[in-house]
């Protein structure tokens, strides 16, 4: 008799034959260390790169640097080390990105989830999901930050009240597209022969989710994660760039860029920096979601 466990899938070498394919695809590569360079940068760059305490008199006289050994980005209008800054507010940006991908892919995997099992939810989840595709994402941010900001700043503070604020309202609105395409997946998985035969023997609706259908539908999931980190931090970007984001002194990429607007044809590298970081963030993200959605593909991982 044929041992059961020889003819299932051994999982190392399913993650092997997932990374050989992922380090093929060279945009992925590309964008995998250079996502990693950035990580790197922002969570050890602050600890090696200490800016000097200056007296306010000692940074008035330093506004404005340009690049030098002293300060190799130069200093911002109050006479700050923007390097540091840099490296601090690429933390910021990070965060809310991975932060607000989460809320997006839980909520949006739930969605997806009842709409495609139960068919009794579909119409009216996906009514949902089309009401919030038609309302314009930016105008609705910007009021939700206006409306909620100073409240939410009063109980828990300014900084972690405009982070909790952000990256809420910025997952609360990006999950209908991780919604769509899960409950494709789910609407496949639930006619096939394991689901049917769980069903027949009565499984209950949640185990069957819980067992079938959430673990196969992992692969698109992760490839709109990645897409939603970018998502999530180009939207913050812009929020802080209309100047309704982060305070000013609690600096994200897109707070430095719309500090340095207003400097930019004197000191163009006030927003060559900033800008700079997000494209290659951004950029670096959706090569892993290209790279991740052909390595997940068992089509084209068997090639």
């Amino acid at each position: 008799m044929t041992d059961a466990s020889a003819t299932q899938p051994n999982p190392s070498s399913q993650l092997r034959d997932i990374w050989n394919q992922f380090r093929t695809h060279k945009g992925a590569l590309f964008g995998l260390i250079t996502l990693g360079i950035l990580i790197l940068a922002v969570l050890i760059g602050p600890y090696l790169w200490v800016p000097e305490k200056l007296t306010v008199a000692e940074a008035i006289k330093l506004k404005n640097q340009g690049p030098s050994l002293r300060f190799p980005l130069g200093t911002d209008q109050l006479g700050r080390d923007m390097l540091s800054r840099m490296l601090l507010a690429g933390r910021v940006s990070l965060a809310v990105g991975l932060v607000a991908m989460v809320i997006a892919i839980v909520f949006g995997t739930f969605i997806g989830i009842l709409a495609g099992y139960f068919r009794r939810l579909d119409g009216p989840l996906m009514r949902l999901t089309d009401m919030f595709l038609a309302l314009p994402l930016i105008p609705l941010l910007l009021v939700m930050v206006m409306l909620f900001r100073d409240r939410i700043a009063g109980m828990i503070g300014p900084e972690l009240g405009a982070f909790t604020l952000i990256v809420f309202a910025i997952g609360i609105t990006s999950w209908m597209a991780t919604a769509r395409i899960v409950r494709g997946e789910v609407l496949t998985l639930k006619e096939r022969e394991y689901v049917l035969a769980a069903r027949s023997i009565g499984a209950k609706p949640n185990r069957i989710i819980l067992r079938h259908i959430l673990p196969n539908v992992v692969s698109p999931v992760m490839v709109a994660a990645t897409l939603g980190v970018a998502e999530a931090i180009i939207t913050e970007s812009v929020l802080s760039f209309l100047g309704l984001g982060f305070p000013p002194d609690f600096p994200t990429w897109g707070r430095l860029l719309f500090d340095g607007l207003q400097y930019m044809q004197v000191y163009p590298e006030r927003v060559v920096w900033p800008g700079l970081a997000i494209s290659l963030t951004v950029l670096s993200v959706n090569y892993i979601g290209d790279g991740l959605r052909d390595a997940l593909d068992p089509r084209i991982r068997g090639r």
